[in-house]
């Protein structure tokens, strides 16, 4: 069934490209520079959390403890040149599960689970799966609608198509990514509470943009949220800007297979 495999190469393009967009924004302005910021370091309270610390010493000490996270959950929105506005809420581990949910502007949503076990889950709503199939018959886009759209199906994640998909929900793999430091343009601003957490509010900026860093100031020093704080030049300001939240850090990701019929596209061949 060439159309099966259509969408799941569909899918394995959308997802490879919100995680490696998480991932830029996620490294912004990654550089070896580092700075002391001697002024508020001189202003620092004993007691104050990161006492000594400058904001680049905070951030990369953010980014160590994150590498060394075992599971965590991504959610925010992201811009792409290619595809427009794209939102993912991705709960991923370091033995490769992961669960959650993508999509990208106007065009559709999906919900993928990869317990680990060998297997892919993936279900489209109908506005993915129609948008996936631009160009394609009318009549094969209508058959793939009604056997797909909002159910659950499933294939083996060695797969050639569902690979690509298994192998995005690797965290080691992403991880990886936070490699070198941060921008050394990073000043610690104010303490203050994200979503009841107690975090350091931390600004930085390269080149071209601005970015807000948030990272946890009590128990190990996770990042919790990085936002786009104004944007490229030339571009008008977003109603909403870029932003991705970092949470549920070292909790057991929830993968079960959705219960009921579930298509084995498999099954269905090729």
């Amino acid at each position: 069934m060439r159309h099966r495999r259509h969408h799941l190469r569909r899918t394995a393009a959308v997802a490879a490209v919100l995680v490696a967009a998480t991932v830029g924004l996620t490294a912004c302005g990654s550089e070896s520079g580092k700075a002391s910021d001697s002024t508020e370091t001189k202003q620092d309270k004993p007691k104050e959390p990161f006492a000594g610390m400058s904001g680049t010493e905070i951030v990369n000490k953010a980014v160590e403890a994150t590498k060394g996270a075992t599971s965590l959950r991504l959610a925010g929105d992201i811009d792409d040149d290619e595809t427009g506005r794209m939102k993912m809420d991705l709960a991923l581990d370091t033995s490769g599960k992961c669960a959650g949910t993508m999509s990208m502007a106007d065009e559709g949503s999906f919900d993928l689970i990869v317990p680990g076990n060998g297997t892919v889950y993936m279900k489209y709503d109908e506005k993915f799966l129609r948008s996936q199939s631009k160009g394609e018959p009318e009549d094969q886009t209508a058959a793939a609608v009604e056997m797909l759209a909002d159910r659950w199906s499933k294939t083996k994640a060695s797969g050639p198509d569902a690979k690509d998909i298994a192998g995005m929900c690797d965290l080691d793999d992403l991880l990886k990514e936070f490699e070198g430091g941060i921008n050394s343009n990073a000043r610690r601003g104010a303490t203050t509470e994200l979503d009841g957490t107690p975090a350091i509010r931390i600004d930085a900026h390269d080149a071209e943009e601005k970015y807000t860093i948030y990272v946890a100031a009590e128990g190990k020093p996770y990042l919790l949220k990085i936002i786009d704080a104004e944007p490229e030049k030339g571009e008008a300001k977003k109603a909403e800007p870029e932003h991705i939240t970092f949470s549920e850090y070292d909790k057991p990701v929830k993968t079960t297979p959705p219960a009921g019929k579930v298509i084995d596209l498999d099954k269905l061949g090729a």
